[in-house]
């Protein structure tokens, strides 16, 4: 967090309040434009910017920090992980953040089954350590990953678990408070815990309850997922006068949360889904509520236009997700198998599965469609606001019927998916949240369907409460009475009106403090052609809805993003922190400086340009352009980093070096290789990778000389192993020589042309000559922002290839980086060309090349275990699929780590990058690699990869191709029929290591 002398554009009066904090609180406290920037959002649909933002380091700081605020008479808002949907984790005092401190977990009594923990523990890390214990905690939202303790009781946070282990609510057991006038009370069960308030509050909280009793028992609709409003029923006497109840969902505008204990649930121990296909959703609604004798786990709702080409799920429009326990996995399974002969003809078709890597990947699709739901089927945006009512689970099916009729009524669009079971549904729609016409649509749909809930007995919110987005309508739900009781309750415990104004209680309109209101009405002058947001870069940064799936601390084997941001911790270093700085870069209202910004280029330093999240965020968020994009206006008319014209401008250089290679080699281990690294802006810690001394294309064309010239159309040719005259026409592929390949590993485009050639294809390349030597994906200047550059390199390469691969030959690229480019950057930043984009559809991996070119080829059998990385290019924009079929087929065993190498192209060789950059490697690949076995091959497809590898452990990792012509010479010395051919292949035996 940024130091108090960075203060351009704070409000008047700032600086002296937060002078004040830092005197008083011993954790940070900024007013910076981009801290502030961070915290101006959640994930809803509203936006308001605080004055200054305060990281407390433990309760004492929290107290300090109310009485600064109050003095200065400044609102306080309460924020955990940010994922709130319904606009209260924004505010316009301070922000308390307590993700960065407040984050431990004091105690955990297994016995009793209770945990104490600080209201920033991530949910995931309370789970895994009542895990240690056999326990869990029972409600698990979807953003379980990086939503928080306090956060959840804020909002009394459910989860799909909820139809067996209930709200938050059902599990907090006492409350830790802070009231913004400054008293410290233990909000617990009973009337003790009631007598123990201080008495101002005791008095009043007595004389609400008792002066009301008639209201508080009539006034409040049975239904299981009841979120809005205030719990006051709670306080009842028959209830167990519960204050700890009554205060979880309260959103943050009665006290604020300092500690928490909370109940823990012993989980059974075998776990199945069972998923029933249902004809449509309505028919999936209506037969919800009737599984739920079988007592399950979960009963979670989707229909087809949500789950996209999700595979392994039955026959059917929509689906049930249940899960079932058992001691055993054969008592999980007698009962799955049970509940799903229960569900009888009302299904279409059911699955059960056993298998927990299936059962992840589907709950995956759940999990990710807070997300995915952003977007309509054609590509336009859709949005919270609607997100979670909930009616009685036996009237779901009638409501779903009512809310599409409705939808339809209005012009809208919408896809419901959620908690069927419990009667919540989710739902993301595509209000028009731009123009006045579409926010006063919004507006009246939502007066609408608030009728619409109530007249099905149902709650405004079933699970993240009402904040900005609901709140207004309360009145609907309960009616004036019962209203000004939530009036009254807020009046005594903040009178002051301190804590997180403008939520539940004399609530601002729903359609004021919209996000998108600052932004510019007209599309930005941009680069790249951003396909999939019609040219608009504003749009490309809308996709962020704030679900924060780029917040996952913990690594994953299928998952790339965010490396930095693990590698870490900090908001502005993952891809929702940086879009929200892009936002208000674009806003204008708190970045003032627009592409000039030094609050962006600094979140952006430590971007990797892995692509993860253009894969992994579930609404394609696509931080590696936004970059480019980015360091393309920044630097324009200006001096860049050094590291732009030495790593940046790679390609050019490696090209000059190739004739004195070895003088420069023997140069690089010398001490002038120091100060050639402070001058091209290099990490001293780098060693500089060796450069080839006969280049691949060197090799390739010496090798073609005898052989013949080079073809008229433009490409150089070998003969094969089946050239023999009158023999059949063998499928022609052309190899692109990458940069890396070319003039760093060679050996990688030999191996490759060996086995090429050996499964029977006919390689070609690009034709030989000046103009050959000039082409280029792009690459570096993409990475680096050096658009114009890179259009030019494009331009160039795409006048070359195209007549190449006009009759379909596909470009088989070695390097997954460049294959990336070409795949994506390169029509994206020529889509004013539509060559570009028909080179782009012909780009194909190695594997991808021989699975489709040359399917019945078998390769060498290694057979032996294999461990490595998985390029973050590679898993983001072109999928593994091949390569892990293919290293199947050879005996291969293993899987390659998730993540990122760290290495990341230019990044890891950048100054000031070396310790993020080992940092994201130490998370799954090293402790991979220096853990193997001996007689492990290491694979690394990507030469960033392998270079981390090497530079980081000793260890040399080989491309896939080297390890498969390896083989075929151990085939061939064996004798075996996978010998080398006759021809050009075996003019040269394939590298060993």
């Amino acid at each position: 967090m940024a130091d108090l002398t960075k203060t351009r554009g704070t409000p008047d009066g700032t600086r002296e309040l937060a002078r004040e904090l830092a005197d008083a609180v011993r954790g940070e406290v900024s007013l910076a434009a981009g801290d502030r920037a961070l915290m101006t959002m959640d994930a809803s649909n509203y936006r308001r910017v605080p004055r200054a933002v305060v990281a407390p380091r433990d309760a004492e700081d929290v107290a300090a920090a109310l009485r600064v605020c109050r003095e200065h008479g400044v609102p306080v808002v309460p924020r955990g992980g940010g994922t709130s949907i319904a606009g209260q984790a924004t505010g316009v005092g301070v922000v308390l953040d307590f993700t960065r401190h407040l984050r431990r977990i004091v105690s955990l009594d297994a016995e009793a089954g209770t945990a104490v923990v600080q209201p920033g523990v991530v949910l995931d890390d309370l789970r895994a350590a009542a895990g240690a214990h056999g326990l869990t905690f029972g409600p698990d939202p979807s953003t379980h990953s990086r939503c928080t303790l306090g956060g959840m009781i804020g909002n009394n946070s459910c989860g799909s678990h909820s139809v067996a282990w209930g709200t938050t609510a059902d599990s907090v057991r006492a409350l830790e408070v802070l009231t913004y006038g400054g008293e410290r009370l233990r909000a617990g069960r009973g009337a003790a815990a009631l007598d123990a308030l201080p008495q101002r509050l005791r008095d009043g909280v007595r004389a609400l309850v008792n002066g009301d009793l008639a209201l508080l028992r009539t006034g409040y609709p049975e239904l299981p997922r009841r979120i809005s409003g205030y719990a006051l029923d709670a306080l009842l006497p028959e209830k167990g006068t519960d204050l700890a109840r009554a205060l979880t969902g309260s959103e943050g505008t009665l006290g604020v949360l300092t500690e928490a204990t909370v109940a823990l649930v012993r989980p059974p121990a075998a776990k199945v889904l069972a998923v029933l296909g249902y004809a449509d959703e309505s028919a999936a609604a209506e037969a919800a509520h009737t599984l739920l004798p079988y007592r399950p786990l979960t009963v979670e709702g989707m229909a087809a236009d949500l789950v996209g080409d999700a595979t392994g799920l039955p026959k059917g429009g929509a689906w049930l997700f249940v899960e079932m326990g058992g001691g055993t996995p054969a008592e999980a399974l007698a009962r799955a198998e049970e509940l799903c002969r229960g569900a009888g003809a009302a299904t279409t078709d059911h699955t059960v599965v056993t298998d927990p890597a299936r059962q992840r990947a589907l709950w995956r699709v759940r999990e990710d469609a807070a997300g995915t739901a952003t977007r309509m089927p054609d590509g336009s945006e859709a949005w919270p606001g609607w997100e979670d009512c909930a009616v009685p689970p036996e009237r779901l099916g009638a409501y779903l019927r009512d809310f599409r009729a409705l939808l339809a009524q209005h012009g809208l669009r919408g896809t419901p998916y959620g908690h069927f079971g419990d009667g919540c549904i989710h739902v993301r729609i595509d209000f028009d949240l731009l123009t006045a016409p579409g926010i006063r649509r919004f507006r009246e749909f939502s007066h609408d369907l608030g009728d619409l809930v109530v007249a099905h007995g149902g709650s405004l919110s079933g699970e993240h409460g009402d904040g900005q987005a609901r709140a207004e309508l309360l009145p609907k739900m309960y009616g004036g009475e019962l209203v000004g009781l939530f009036e009254r309750f807020k009046d005594l415990w903040d009178p002051a009106g301190g804590l997180n104004p403008g939520m539940l209680v004399r609530p601002d309109r729903m359609d004021e403090n919209l996000r998108f209101a600052p932004l510019p009405r007209k599309p930005v002058d941009v680069e790249f052609g951003y396909p999939h947001d019609s040219g608009d870069f504003s749009a490309a940064v809308r996709r962020c809805v704030g679900v924060a799936k780029c917040r996952n601390s913990a690594p994953s084997t299928s998952a790339v993003m965010c490396p930095s941001f693990r590698a870490t911790g900090e908001e502005q270093h993952s891809t929702r922190g940086r879009a929200r700085l892009l936002h208000e870069m674009l806003a204008g209202e708190v970045i003032t400086d627009g592409w000039r910004s030094e609050e962006v280029r600094d979140a952006l330093d430590l971007c990797l340009s892995c692509k993860g999240c253009r894969s992994d965020c579930p609404v394609g968020v696509d931080m590696a352009t936004y970059k480019a994009e980015f360091l393309h206006h920044h630097y324009a008319g200006r001096l860049r980093p050094a590291a732009h014209y030495s790593m940046g401008r790679l390609p050019r250089w490696l090209r000059a070096a190739a004739p004195v290679a070895p003088l420069l080699n023997a140069l690089a281990r010398t001490p002038l290789a120091g100060a050639g690294k402070r001058l091209g802006g290099i990490a001293p810690q780098r060693a500089i990778p060796e450069l080839a001394t006969e280049p691949f294309v060197r090799w390739w064309s010496k090798r073609m000389a005898p052989k013949g010239p080079g073809r008229p159309d433009g490409a150089t040719r070998s003969a094969g192993p089946t050239g023999a005259a009158g023999a059949p026409e063998r499928p022609a592929l052309l190899l692109w020589p990458d940069t890396f390949t070319n003039y760093l590993a060679p050996e990688v485009g030999r191996a490759a042309v060996h086995v090429l050639e050996a499964a029977g294809l006919d390689v070609r390349l690009p034709e030989a000559g000046r103009r050959r030597a000039s082409l280029c994906c792009g690459l570096t200047y993409v990475s680096t922002g050096q658009l114009d550059q890179a259009r030019a390199v494009m331009r160039r390469t795409v006048d070359a290839l195209d007549p190449l691969l006009a009759d379909g030959t596909p470009l088989t690229v070695l390097e997954p980086s460049c294959a990336a480019a070409l795949r994506t950057d390169l029509p994206e930043l020529l889509s004013d060309d539509p060559r570009a984009a028909r080179v782009a559809a012909s780009v194909r991996t190695f594997a991808q090349t021989l699975e489709e070119q040359a399917p019945a080829w078998e390769p060498p059998r290694v057979d032996r275990p294999a461990v490595g990385q998985t390029h973050c290019h590679q898993h983001a924009v072109l999928g593994e699929a091949a390569e892990q079929r293919l290293r199947a087929r050879a005996g291969l065993d293993g899987g390659l780590s998730g993540g990122c190498c760290g290495l990341a192209g230019n990044f890891g060789f950048e100054r000031g990058h070396y310790d993020v950059s080992v940092a994201c490697a130490e998370e799954q690949l090293l402790p991979s690699v220096r853990g193997a076995a001996p007689g492990t091959e290491v694979l690394a497809d990507g030469f960033s990869c392998r270079t981390q590898i090497d530079q980081l452990t000793g260890r040399r990792a080989r491309h896939l191709a080297e390890v498969l012509a390896e083989g075929m010479a151990a085939e061939a010395a064996r004798g075996t029929d996978g010998s080398l051919p006759e021809g050009p292949s075996a003019e040269e035996p394939p590298p060993r290591p």
